[in-house]
């Protein structure tokens, strides 16, 4: 299977998922969702993948990763097709937690098969590669998410979208027995736990320091829609703001290579860090389209090399044969700070506003920063 079909699977899942999240805020505002209620399906997004990713990962490098691939682009175009057929809040409640089980399943293997897909001369490459073509799923779907809404409303839009998880069905039955299977462990690792892969400091290291940064990134996805609606942004509009933070990840990760060599991966996620704080604190500051672009814009060029850099130091710290649990176990975190995150920013935007929730969230990315240097 040549790593460019991995690629075009990565695109479209990724389009879908980003698409469906500022769908799934959008449409919760228009059935008269408060804060607290986009919260809690933002936690729903994170609840099965933090149960679920660990074992993903443990099945992924025991028995391959195409199964699993399958299952979860069956899922996601399946939970895109909830609200058109049950169009109410119970319906983005179902929608949520059915798109976020499946694409758990997805998102592990589609990283164990980037590595599996790589030899050490052009892993890195390979990697950062997939880092920009994610920026550009996160740049279309947002995009085509808000555009469909005020072309086709939001039942429809959620239908069309439901077609294009379908694609990476279509590759992966096509591709058969050409995906290629895991390595075998070293001895003795298939009786270890999780809890080996925590205790290693370098690797325990990458994964706190990811999971600030997905809950920045996700955080930003969801709450960002609620701050344009209250300020009079369409949905038009909101969606082109949102992708602005994708064009800005798809600059940063174009030079991340020579970054690196300059900073290590280590010290430029530290920067990324910093980076993300300083445009949180800027985004309640302004009601401007064109500047709330600008300030996602900075935004994405701190939190935008932060996916890729902890996926290829996760990758790299964790023990032979057990990629796929360390990477699965990365992934449990980050949804695990996913659920009560969003459930405690949601009652904070609820009670006193966005700009209480974008500061808090600053703070976050800071002390996520300093944990990453204290503990160097």
């Amino acid at each position: 299977m040549p790593v460019r079909a991995a690629f075009v699977i990565a695109l479209c899942n990724m389009s879908a998922l980003r698409a469906s999240k500022v769908l799934v805020t959008l449409f919760g505002i228009d059935l008269g969702a408060n804060p607290f209620s986009i919260g809690v399906l933002v936690a729903l997004y994170s609840l099965f993948p933090m149960f679920l990713a660990l074992h993903v990962g443990r099945f992924a490098d025991r028995f391959g990763t195409r199964s699993p691939m399958l299952l979860g682009s069956l899922g996601v175009s399946c939970g895109l097709a909830v609200p058109f057929l049950w169009p109410t809040l119970a319906g983005l409640y179902a929608s949520a937690t059915l798109i976020g089980a499946s694409y758990v399943f997805y998102n592990v293997s589609i990283q164990s098969l980037i590595g599996l897909l790589s030899g050490s001369e052009d892993r890195a490459r390979n990697f950062a590669t997939y880092a920009l073509v994610l920026s550009v799923g996160g740049f279309v779907g947002p995009l085509a998410a808000g555009l469909g809404i005020d072309a086709i409303g939001y039942r429809r839009a959620y239908l069309w979208l439901a077609a294009v998880p379908l694609v990476p069905v279509l590759i992966l039955l096509a591709a058969g027995r050409r995906v290629p299977a895991p390595p075998g462990m070293a001895a003795g690792e298939r009786a270890k736990s999780a809890g080996d892969l925590w205790r290693i400091p370098e690797l325990r290291r990458v994964l706190m320091m990811s999971a600030v940064v997905l809950t920045g990134i996700d955080l930003y996805q969801f709450f960002l829609p609620i701050y344009g609606r209250s300020v009079g942004l369409s949905a038009s509009v909101i969606g082109l703001v949102l992708s602005t933070f994708s064009a800005a990840s798809f600059v940063v990760r174009s030079v991340m290579p020579p970054l690196t060599r300059v900073t290590g991966e280590e010290g430029l996620l530290r920067y990324a860090l910093a980076i993300g704080a300083v445009a949180y604190l800027l985004l309640p500051l302004f009601q401007d389209a064109w500047l709330l672009g600008a300030v996602s814009f900075i935004l994405g060029l701190g939190l935008g090399c932060g996916q890729p850099l902890s996926t290829i130091l996760t990758y790299g710290r964790s023990p032979k044969g057990r990629s796929g649990e360390a990477l699965g176990l990365r992934l449990a975190v980050n949804n695990f700070i996913h659920i009560v995150v969003p459930l405690a920013f949601g009652t904070l935007g609820a009670a006193l506003g966005m700009a209480p929730v974008f500061l808090a969230n600053a703070v976050l990315l800071a002390g996520g920063g300093f944990l990453g240097r204290r503990e160097k």
